[in-house]
C-alpha cells in the first residue's frame, strides 16, 4: 500500500515537472529579429522587428507588444533613450515603430509581448545601428 502511494506521488511529481519545463520553455521558443539592422539616424526613423516561433520558423501574428524601450545600451549609454511609437503593419508577424533617434550608434529595442496561446510573456532585445 505504501509503495503504491509513493509511486503515485512520484508520478504526479514527474508530471508536474514536465508541465513546468514546458511552461518555462514556451517563452524561450520565440525570438524578435530585426528586418533591417541599419536604420536612418534622426527623427522619423523606421524600426521593424519580426516575432518568430523558433521551432517552426514561422512569424507570429497577433501578439500584443508592450513595455517597449529604446536606448543606447550597446554603446554604454543606457540612459540615452529615444521616443518611439507603433506603426501599422500589413505583414504577419512584423511589428513596426517610428523612432526619433538622436545619435549615430547602437540602439537596443527592448520589448515584451503576449503571444496568443502562450501563458508566459515573451521578452526580447533587438539591436539597431543608426547611421547618417
Amino acid at each position: 500500500m505504501m509503495f503504491a502511494l509513493a509511486l503515485r506521488a512520484g508520478l504526479w511529481g514527474f508530471a508536474l515537472s514536465l508541465t513546468a519545463a514546458q511552461a518555462i520553455a514556451a517563452a524561450a521558443d520565440y525570438e524578435f529579429l530585426p528586418l533591417k539592422v541599419d536604420v536612418k539616424n534622426g527623427n522619423g526613423s523606421e524600426l521593424a522587428v519580426r516575432l518568430v516561433h523558433k521551432p517552426s520558423g514561422k512569424p507570429v501574428a497577433g501578439a500584443v507588444l508592450f513595455r517597449t524601450r529604446l536606448d543606447m545600451a550597446p554603446d554604454n549609454m543606457a540612459d540615452m533613450t529615444a521616443t518611439h511609437e507603433a506603426l501599422p503593419s500589413s505583414e504577419p508577424g512584423v511589428y513596426r515603430f517610428k523612432a526619433d533617434l538622436t545619435m549615430v550608434g547602437g540602439w537596443a529595442f527592448r520589448v515584451m509581448a503576449k503571444v496568443p496561446g502562450e501563458k508566459d510573456t515573451v521578452q526580447g532585445t533587438v539591436v539597431f545601428q543608426a547611421k547618417d
